[in-house]
């Protein structure tokens, strides 16, 4: 894989692109799974640093998706979103099968993991695949504590019982917004879409010990600085899903998701949002078809492609029966706040 766009010289060409024209279209990309302890997840669409995606398709084939980016930045994540986020991917994807239970866990805002750590926070959603009969997870608390009480809970192992208990379903959708505590438990598959954060501050781990055979290591304290610790009414997003309709999911200051189910083919004109789409497949296999270029692609079960915003106006084709996607994307038609816009202008 060649490391940068630098490494070609401003007369060359790359599969038949001219260095001086625009090449896009919808890219897929490599498989980019992670063996865990507790099962495994693969990150469909990548642009954290050492785990960027690779695309396996067209003229930026064997190219990392952050230096195709790097090259035409407004044309594929928009200019609204290029100018909010310094020009990087500010989403990522994920594909995650939990075998066992994951650590109960929670992730700062964006203020805090600016300050800690100068990465973007991490609010995300979950929408379940797949569940074994009696599944559950974890969103948020039942009752309220204290920060000393979280403390105390930690060290006597007893946080679980103060936490909501969900059983889940397949089709059900989870909204966890930054300071939410959280977790995966066994048996259960589902589609991930959060902020492109790596940042992750684990809170209880069965007292487990990881791949490399010691304990793993548990964020005590920044996780008490990051904790939501209000009650809420209702942890588990509501929503419809009508075939043959684009039905919305969410509409957060990070990301909107929508849901489209459909038999036949369906258009799809998202450049009004000014930005990158990502189309995960969430049931059969299905096409994309571009209808500025003509371009189409096979998107597979469980796998993701991104369409630049430039060119965000296509069909979704099914192939066998229903075509089951989601689509994630900034929303650039609403105010997303000013915490964002100022986390690279300090």
């Amino acid at each position: 894989m060649v490391s940068s766009l630098s490494d070609i010289d401003s007369k060359s060409v790359l599969g038949g692109v001219d260095n001086n024209s625009v090449c896009l279209y919808p890219m897929l990309f490599k498989a980019n799974k992670k063996v865990l302890v507790w099962g495994t997840e693969d990150w469909t669409v990548s642009g954290v640093p050492n785990s960027e995606s690779e695309v396996v398709n067209g003229a930026w084939s064997q190219y990392s998706l952050t230096d195709v980016i790097a090259r035409y930045p407004v044309e594929i994540l928009g200019k609204q979103t290029a100018d909010l986020y310094n020009n990087q991917l500010p989403l990522l994807t994920k594909i995650i099968e939990a075998n066992q239970d994951l650590s109960i866990q929670v992730h700062p805002n964006d203020e805090m993991a600016r300050r800690e750590h100068n990465k973007f926070g991490k609010s995300e959603m979950w929408y379940i695949l797949d569940a074994k009969p009696g599944a559950y997870l974890y969103a948020g608390f039942r009752q309220q504590i204290s920060p000393e009480e979280y403390k105390e809970r930690v060290a006597n192992c007893t946080i679980t019982d103060v936490l909501a208990k969900h059983e889940v379903h397949k089709g059900d959708v989870f909204y966890l917004p930054a300071g939410r505590v959280h977790a995966i438990c066994g048996g259960i598959k589902l589609a991930e879409v959060q902020q492109s954060s790596d940042v992750t501050y684990r809170i209880y781990d069965y007292n487990r010990l990881g791949l490399d055979g010691k304990p793993r290591e548990l964020h005590t304290e920044l996780a008490a600085k990051a904790i939501d610790y209000q009650v809420y009414p209702e942890y588990k997003t509501a929503h419809c899903v009508d075939t043959e309709k684009a039905n919305e999911l969410l509409n957060t200051p990070f990301f909107s998701i929508k849901v489209v189910e459909t038999a036949r083919s369906f258009h799809r004109n998202m450049i009004k949002y000014d930005s990158f789409i990502i189309i995960t497949n969430i049931g059969a296999d299905c096409k994309i078809k571009m209808r500025a270029t003509g371009d189409e692609i096979v998107l597979s079960a469980d796998s993701s492609c991104l369409i630049p915003a430039a060119i965000a106006d296509y069909d979704i084709i099914p192939m066998n029966g229903n075509a089951k996607v989601l689509e994630a994307f900034i929303n650039n038609k609403k105010s997303i706040g000013k915490i964002i816009s100022d986390f690279f202008h300090i």
